[in-house]
């Protein structure tokens, strides 16, 4: 498989589940500004949305949107629990923070990173963002991860927006059972293998 990524960008949350499935693939770098690839390759010819991310799969396919994409990688292996099984009560579950993360969390930072937008119609986003990391940091009351004891792609999803929040300067202090998520994520090898990857590609 070939996940096109951009550093820092809603990318990192399949990246994550690439590595936590254990799964062999390709990183290929978008430049989202100009849409190409590295190699100069018009980035709209794989996605003509022109975002990230995309999935390119071994048949040729090219799949498109973060929250299915981890879906699809989870579902190559069962047995590492990344998501639950497929018609089960759970994976409706799942489905459902999956939605709420791309439409209430992902999809209401977008704004901030409008330069145009002023900073009272910013801040009206940031509020809105607050109140749904509040309901988060309740809803992960008395668990380890948003489903429960086991990690899921759900939760590289909300790591990956929690460090825009991070590098935005949200002040989440009053909300100690998502930092304790947060760090609790972050702190997990393959979490750590994708950041890492991720950073010494910008570097380079």
């Amino acid at each position: 498989m070939k996940l096109y990524y951009s550093p820092g960008a809603c990318s990192l949350s399949p990246h994550i589940a690439l590595l936590e499935a254990g799964l062999p693939y390709e990183l290929v770098r978008v430049d989202i500004r100009a849409r190409k690839l590295a190699n100069g390759d018009d980035y709209l010819r794989i996605n003509p949305k022109g975002q990230v991310p995309a999935l390119g799969l071994d048949n040729g396919a090219i799949l498109t949107e973060g929250a299915v994409l981890v879906q699809i990688i989870a579902d190559q292996v069962p047995e590492r629990g990344l998501a639950p099984p497929r018609d089960s009560f759970e994976r409706y579950r799942l489905l459902e923070w999956l939605n709420f993360i791309s439409s209430e969390l992902h999809k209401t930072f977008s704004p901030l990173f409008a330069p145009s937008l002023s900073n009272d119609t910013k801040a009206f986003f940031k509020d809105r963002l607050m109140a749904k990391f509040a309901y988060v940091d309740t809803a992960l009351a008395s668990k380890d991860y948003l489903m429960g004891e086991r990690f899921t792609v759900a939760d590289g999803y909300v790591f990956t927006v929690l460090t825009w929040a991070e590098a935005m300067k949200f002040d989440l202090s009053g909300l100690p059972t998502l930092l304790a998520y947060k760090a609790r994520v972050a702190a997990r090898p393959m979490v750590q293998e994708a950041l890492r990857r991720e950073h010494d590609a910008q570097s380079a």
